[in-house]
């Protein structure tokens, strides 16, 4: 197969498109962890560190309010409208979308430019003058990055379409090479400049990857600009009430980036690179399954094959399960080492650091599947075009969040039954001040009822999913991985019994030996088990290998 027939290669099912989107979420996960262990090795938790998290918080509010919250969730429901209907139509509405949402990406940074001393203050009040006049220009070097996003998240929609998930799943790895370019060649050169400038290289690799991809299936740019189309009136009906859940979010994420600056020095860091890891499996299987199935279900359900739409519905929610829960587990169990070994490698990242950081994973770990589970849930939704019940949902879960944020802040602020609690439970003994902690705890208890009320409301349309098969698969899932966890921890104890863990090469021995002994612990019991979800994976590899 030549270089073009891949970059063109379409997926068939479901299964096999979240597989590839799987592999790629993995990579550019990891080349994720890379970068931020990077980060901290050359900058620790630190002002820099500090400093270049936050100047991320206004780019990322308007790219997640304008793309990932409107744009992203309503353009392939209208594209596979448009296309069943007349292609050139598609094509009509794709240039005019695009040429529309590049103008207001333009004007809203251009105004964010404009404001970004003052929106800073917002962001971090916790920083000096200093630290925040530096932020501010960061910020708005950083703002060129939404406007090839923008364009990038077009393409996106497009080749989800016609099924070319291999393009598509390479953007978020060069986005993430860009920006580790810039950690490694530019930030040496032109210091904390160099992380940003690696920031908008990235961008600008995530749009230009897709470009062959997006030719080859039909697009040719058109000069259209039109507001007055019937089109984009459907686009704002759909798009504002996700553009209100996506604004809410971000708020969200500002508002605990304040609440971090106010604490201490190196909180922002260490709430984030903790953050990170949890995202690990949410971005690997949750949202790789959910854009997976965003276009199947949005097809079926345009169809009107509703019983497909709950088949593909409740197939995908057992295979999330089944890959989410043992990867919670791990997560939870391995905090320390995963920690010590991306992140404590530098003595810039201290050992209190990575004892926070790490609790903060542990805490981060009971909520994983929740989480996991919120964006194939809010994109069964939006095949339905029911943006609606998302957003309340999600805007309410958001200030359930901040609420519990603010509260838990002042909890932990001094020594009580919380407190205790974790400092015994999470091996915090010497540290005084664990406010950070209340930030992964208000959003794990927030994450939680958020995928809750997602699915209570979900029922309605697929409670025929909800049968005794789906609930025998989910107990096989929950006792391998109950004996996952068993296996895991006794390696754990007897291999830190025998090494004093004091160096890295020790501490990464008992990491892959205890994780891989859990892995083959849950794939052995899955087996036995007759776990269907390990059959299917099983039959499709046989299938791929052989040929068959």
């Amino acid at each position: 197969m030549t270089l073009s027939q891949l970059f063109n290669a379409q997926t068939k099912t479901i299964a096999f498109a979240a597989g590839l989107l799987v592999m790629s979420s993995f990579i550019s996960r990891v080349l994720g962890i890379v970068r931020s262990g990077l980060l901290s090795l050359q900058f620790g938790a630190g002002e820099t560190t500090d400093i270049y998290l936050a100047a991320f918080r206004i780019p990322d509010f308007i790219y997640g309010i304008l793309i990932m919250g409107g744009i992203s969730t309503v353009f392939l429901p209208l594209f596979s409208d448009f296309f069943q209907k007349q292609d050139k139509e598609a094509w009509r509405f794709t240039n005019n979308l695009l040429h529309i949402l590049v103008m207001t990406l333009v004007v809203l940074s251009g105004i964010a430019f404009l404001l970004a001393p003052w929106l800073v203050k917002l962001v971090a009040p916790g920083f000096s003058p200093e630290q925040q006049e530096v932020t501010a220009g960061l910020t708005r070097l950083m703002l060129l990055s939404p406007l090839f996003l923008g364009v990038s998240s077009i393409f996106s929609g497009m080749l989800q379409y016609f099924g070319k998930f291999f393009a598509y799943s390479l953007a978020p790895i060069f986005y993430n090479l860009g920006i580790i370019a810039g950690i490694l060649f530019l930030a040496p050169v032109f210091g904390i400049w160099g992380l940003g400038f690696g920031v908008v290289a990235g961008a600008f690799l995530h749009v230009a990857i897709q470009i062959p991809a997006a030719l080859s299936s039909g697009f040719r740019w058109q000069p259209l600009f039109d507001w007055k189309d019937q089109a984009m009136s459907k686009v704002l009906r759909l798009a504002i009430p996700r553009t209100f859940a996506a604004a809410g979010l971000l708020i969200n994420l500002i508002v605990v980036t304040a609440l971090a600056s106010l604490i201490s020095t190196g909180s922002i860091t260490i709430f984030t690179f903790a953050n990170d890891i949890q995202y690990f499996p949410i971005g690997l299987i949750g949202a790789s399954f959910a854009l997976a199935a965003f276009p199947s279900l949005s097809r079926l359900f345009a169809e009107h094959k509703l019983e497909l739409f709950r088949e593909a519905f409740g197939n995908t929610v057992r295979q999330v399960f089944f890959l989410v829960v043992p990867i919670s587990l791990l997560a939870f169990l391995l905090r320390a080492q995963i920690v010590r070994l991306v992140y404590g490698v530098g003595s810039k990242f201290t050992w209190d650091d990575t004892r926070l950081t790490a609790a903060a994973l542990g805490i981060f770990a009971f909520g994983i599947l929740f989480q996991a589970f919120i964006p194939f849930l809010a994109r069964t939704f939006f095949a339905m075009q029911n943006t609606k019940t998302p957003t309340v949902i999600s805007i309410a879960s958001v200030a359930f969040n901040i609420f519990l944020a603010l509260f838990l802040v002042n909890i932990l602020a001094m020594p009580n039954i919380l407190f205790n609690s974790l400092v015994s439970g999470l091996k915090l003994q010497g540290i005084a001040d664990i406010r950070i902690l209340a930030l992964p705890l208000a959003l794990t208890f927030s994450g939680v009822a958020q995928a809750a009320l997602l699915f209570l409301c979900l029922q309605k349309y697929v409670k025929e999913t909800l049968q005794k098969d789906l609930y025998l698969s989910l107990l096989k899932t929950g006792i391998a991985s109950s004996v996952l966890a068993v296996v895991t921890y006794g390696i754990l104890q007897v291999y830190g019994g025998v090494f004093p863990l004091t160096t890295y090469e020790e501490v990464l021995g008992q990491f892959v030996l205890a994780s891989l002994g859990g892995c083959i612990a849950y794939i052995s019991s899955t087996f036995f088990l007759k776990s269907p979800e390990m059959i299917y994976f099983w039959q499709a590899l046989q299938a791929k290998i052989y040929g068959k």
